[in-house]
């Protein structure tokens, strides 16, 4: 059976829970450094603000690396698929816009992980913005422009 095929199969099945704690990932098409391009990152950052802002999510904490996205986040209502459907096309939207370009930005699907409460969010959340620490990117967690954490 083609990769494709159970894929979808596994999103029926994909249940999402207002209340819930997930960390997500998304990854860019072919892992193509889109975000490398901070002015790019910023139009991504700018579509997690907006679900923040009609109250979709709480966001906890993200960072925008160059091939893919990490977020931490409380969904508050709707179901994940439509929350990344939304996040996906409107920033394809607006970075092809920049970009003068036309086609995909990002890999189908997304891969996602609820939380425990019994969980450390804040481990989960540092873990996010070391990220391109561990990367190589930068020396510090500071001097990278894509992030962000309701503790810092």
């Amino acid at each position: 059976m083609p990769v494709a095929a159970n894929g979808c199969r596994l999103r029926k099945t994909r249940f999402s829970e207002a209340g819930r704690i997930y960390l997500l990932t998304v990854v860019a098409h072919q892992r193509e450094p889109v975000f490398a391009d901070w002015r790019m990152g910023r139009l991504l950052v700018d579509q997690l603000r907006s679900a923040d802002q009609i109250s979709t999510v709480n966001s906890m904490a993200w960072v925008v690396m160059p091939d893919h996205l990490h977020w931490l986040l409380e969904l508050k209502h709707g179901t994940l698929a439509e929350l990344m459907c939304r996040i996906k096309s409107r920033s394809s939207r607006s970075i092809n816009l920049v970009r003068r370009s036309q086609g995909r930005l990002w890999q189908r699907g997304y891969y996602d992980r609820a939380l425990r409460r019994d969980e450390d969010i804040k481990d989960a959340a540092r873990y996010i913005v070391m990220n391109p620490l561990r990367a190589g990117l930068v020396k510090r967690v500071g001097d990278y422009p894509l992030w962000d954490a309701i503790w810092i």
